[in-house]
């Protein structure tokens, strides 16, 4: 199959590629930076999602993962916006696999920085949107938001002991997901999967669920 992936130059994005052409898939990589990737069956393409005029003409592509954003002024510019554009360029045809949003389990929570938790809550709301209107053609549309994953872009916390250790006192598993079982999620879910769409998976560690009864001790 050929897929697209955005924001494939480091962290999640690089190695969901990695997951795919293991696989045998063509993957075709869009990110600001240079590639990182060498491989015959990877095609990049240095562009900001947010530049429409950019975009390249391509064959129909089988799936869209979108995984590019950032955590900065332009969030809403890049995490929303960013991801409709590519999607509504790419990802809404009769050929169409799946479409996949990497979203953030600040999408569910509201936590991390403002305009960065309202982009990932307008994603999630936006992959149901996707998976109603290409459910017509057999395909599916689902976020993956993930909590903690071990990344560069992590290194300023994962790095500090105790603000690592305030973190997993919020985790009840006790660790960050690596960047390759967040690859095999994407994988899972746009190539095994075939019925589960509209859904926004959340995958914390149960973080987010970390309930505290309180009660009287008996």
């Amino acid at each position: 199959m050929r897929v697209l992936i955005t924001g494939t130059s480091s962290g999640i994005g690089e190695g969901i590629a990695y997951r795919f052409l293991r696989e045998g898939h063509s993957v075709i990589g869009f990110d600001r930076q240079e590639a990182s990737i060498i491989h015959s069956m990877y095609r990049h393409y240095r562009l900001d999602i947010r530049a429409c005029d950019q975009y390249p003409e391509l064959e129909p592509v089988d799936i869209v993962i979108n995984n590019a954003g950032v955590q900065n002024d332009h969030d809403i510019d890049v995490n929303l916006k960013g991801t409709i554009a590519i999607t509504e360029r790419y990802g809404i045809h009769e050929k169409i696999r799946a479409v996949l949003m990497i979203g953030s389990s600040s999408g569910h929570t509201g936590s991390e920085f403002p305009e960065y938790a309202a982009s990932k809550g307008g994603v999630l709301a936006y992959a149901k949107n996707v998976a109603l209107r290409i459910a017509p053609f057999g395909a599916t549309c689902n976020s993956l938001d993930f909590g903690g994953v071990y990344t560069e872009l992590n290194r300023p916390v994962t790095e500090n002991p105790d603000l690592w250790r305030q973190i997993m006192e919020q985790t009840p598993l006790q660790r960050w997901m690596s960047v390759e079982e967040a690859a095999d999620w994407a994988y899972f879910i746009t190539v095994t999967n075939r019925f589960c769409t509209g859904q926004n998976i959340l995958i914390d560690g149960l973080e987010a669920g970390n309930a505290h009864f309180v009660w009287p001790d008996a």
